[in-house]
């Protein structure tokens, strides 16, 4: 039997972004491919982001790590993001916060390659995206 596949959700958002959008977002991506959210490892974000109390109260209701990731590290991630975002460049440092985070994250805790298994999906006020690593 092989192990599970390391799963990290990245995510971005608007300020003040309430759980509720956040957690629904995010369980609508995992659920078109068969997931939940009990398969995450961890979350993701932009450093910018660590004071976002959505983000925090997400982690805490999903009783999993969140790590916040420097624009340098998630910018070596550019040439990978299916989409870039000019106000994201602006804000955040970075072209896409939701899947360079996740992939960034993914790769530092496996130490290998990561692809993005769900490409970025967007509500109002938040996006998300999940990369993966098989074992």
């Amino acid at each position: 039997m092989s192990e599970r596949p390391t799963l990290v959700a990245g995510l971005g958002c608007r300020r003040d972004c309430p759980l509720g959008e956040l957690l629904a977002l995010l369980d609508s991506a995992l659920k078109e491919h068969g997931s939940s959210t009990a398969e995450l490892t961890a979350l993701a974000s932009s450093a910018h982001k660590a004071d976002e109390p959505g983000l925090q109260q997400l982690a805490a209701h999903l009783n999993l790590p969140i790590r916040f990731l420097p624009a340098e590290v998630m910018a070596g991630y550019h040439g990978r993001l299916s989409e870039t975002s000019t106000k994201a460049l602006q804000v955040a440092g970075t072209p896409g916060v939701a899947e360079a985070s996740a992939l960034a994250l993914a790769e530092r805790l496996c130490g290998q390659p990561a692809h993005l298994w769900i490409t970025k999906r967007k509500s109002a006020a938040a996006t998300v995206a999940v990369a993966r690593v098989h074992p």
